[in-house]
């Protein structure tokens, strides 16, 4: 007989509407959750500018110092659903300060490994460690706050996550040319330090006893999603897009592991996962739709940098200028967004966003170079809110209705939707450009090349946002007509 943790029957199983932010101090607890987003998002961007230096301090190459990302994204990659479903089970507010302080002190140790492997290992735990804070602060969101307001908590989330991930190379660059690589990992410290004090304060308790029951976590899908989702990764990563045998056995052997998964599934007592979460349709297009929206939003930081360098000739520091403006917007619209949510509906805004996004990506897929910076930055800033709407609605339609016992293993899926869609766009859309621009070397192809490059990428982009409209729109007319369980989320 195995322990597991089932909610008090005596205590509440949603906040008190009325009386949330006299008896709890939400701001404060929005705050701690924001930062656990911007601080696992900007892990993910801010290590890549300093590979350079990695690679001359450790006097190793490039195919070395590159395991210092892939460590981390791996981590996130392959343990983010298990870490939300223990979140469920043992209680998300202590399992997410352990995440806090494990992000916290892997990044010291980071920053003052004296080796390459320490760097790597410490890394990997840094990556588990974002992957609870990923996987739990929008799990937290239905016991922080009035569900009248969970949209824009929702959009207050997202905002910060796209801040982290689109901040990452310039506070990066900022920082090496201040003092050193260290400086990329130890600026973590005193932020994690400042994140554990307030979620240590302001997060609401568990309302959780310990009884026997027969159920427990389920270690076997766990092991066998991990291995799975990191046989992916690896094949989206290794080669800098550019696939090869190993690349395809990779794949193989996902395959083989989805497979796998699906037989462990159907044979444990308690699921990671159980399988009748995949007939919800609503859920499917969310997961499915959120994939296809990152994949677009990667095609940004992968193609921006080669055309505005290759095709308008601007130098770094204007450029680093032109890039600010994505963060800048993202952080002006995320708010807003989610009260355009709390007052409209999600599903709405969500096919709002989805429209905005194909609208600026079939924009630059026509751009005519002689508009120069503000015919790239037009599109880019109806891209970038766009986003903010679709991700504060599509994140506040998956997790409204979601059983409180079972709000972190569906986070948990979410971001890993997410995430595959980050990494398989910074391969399939860095492909997509190799091919479309035609040249052996990208970064020494005629400016007309590069351009013709971004407008077929651009162009493809547009095309999966239109897809993924259709799929949204496809499952809202299913889920009218469905006769589906209300449990049926219940993995």
């Amino acid at each position: 007989m195995e322990f597991v943790l089932t909610r008090d029957i005596a205590a509440p199983t949603e906040p008190d509407v009325e009386g949330s932010e006299q008896t709890r101090p939400v701001r404060w607890a929005l705050a701690s959750l924001s930062l656990s987003m911007l601080l696992s998002a900007l892990g993910t961007s801010i290590a890549n500018v300093g590979l350079p230096a990695l690679a001359r301090a450790f006097e190793a190459p490039f195919q070395h110092v590159q395991w210092v990302v892939l460590a981390y994204l791996l981590a996130i990659t392959a343990l983010i659903v298990g870490v939300g479903r223990l979140g469920d089970i043992v209680g998300r507010r202590r399992l997410l300060l352990s995440g806090i302080a494990l992000f916290t002190l892997a990044s010291g140790l980071s920053g003052f490994a004296p080796a390459l492997w320490l760097l790597i290992a410490a890394r990997a735990a840094q990556g588990l460690g974002a992957a609870i804070m990923m996987a739990l602060t929008m799990a937290f969101v239905a016991e922080t706050v009035p569900k009248a307001r969970t949209g824009s908590a929702m959009g207050l989330l997202g905002t910060m996550s796209a801040i982290g991930t689109a901040l990452g190379p310039s506070l990066g660059g900022a920082l090496i040319a201040g003092s050193s690589w260290r400086a990329l990992f130890l600026v973590n410290v005193p932020l994690g330090i400042l994140t554990y004090v307030l979620a240590h304060r302001h997060l609401p308790a568990d309302r959780q006893r310990m009884t026997r029951t027969p159920a427990g976590f389920d270690v076997p899908g766990t092991i066998v999603l991990a291995l799975t989702l990191t046989a992916y990764a690896l094949a989206m990563t290794i080669g800098r897009g550019q696939f090869g045998p190993l690349n395809f056995a990779l794949l193989a052997w996902a395959a083989l592991g989805v497979g796998a998964f699906v037989v462990v599934e159907m044979k444990v007592a308690s699921p990671l996962i159980r399988l009748a979460t995949f007939r919800d349709p609503a859920l499917n297009a969310s997961l499915m739709t959120n994939a296809l929206v990152s994949t677009v939003m990667m095609t940004t930081l992968v193609v921006g940098p080669f055309y505005l360098t290759g095709a308008l000739g601007l130098d770094a520091a204007v450029i680093g200028l032109v890039l600010s403006v994505g963060p800048v917007v993202a952080a002006l619209s995320g708010v807003p967004a989610g009260r355009f949510v709390d007052r409209f509906g999600a599903r709405p805004v969500m096919v709002a966003g989805l429209a905005a996004i194909a609208a600026g990506a079939a924009a630059l897929s026509m751009l005519p170079a002689t508009l120069a910076i503000l015919g790239y930055l037009a599109p880019i800033a109806v891209v970038t809110s766009g986003y903010a709407l679709f991700q504060a609605a599509n994140n506040t339609a998956v997790m409204a209705d979601v059983p409180p016992d079972r709000r972190g293993v569906i986070s948990g899926m979410l971001n890993l939707s997410r995430n595959l869609g980050l990494v398989t766009g910074a391969s399939v859309m860095g492909a997509v450009f190799a091919l479309a621009t035609a040249a052996s070397d990208i970064a020494t192809a005629p400016p007309e090349t590069v351009a013709s490059g971004m407008r077929v990428t651009f162009a493809v982009a547009a095309g999966l946002t239109l897809l993924a409209m259709v799929i949204a729109l496809a499952a809202r007319t299913l889920a009218a007509h469905s006769t589906l369980p209300n449990d049926a989320r219940e993995p």
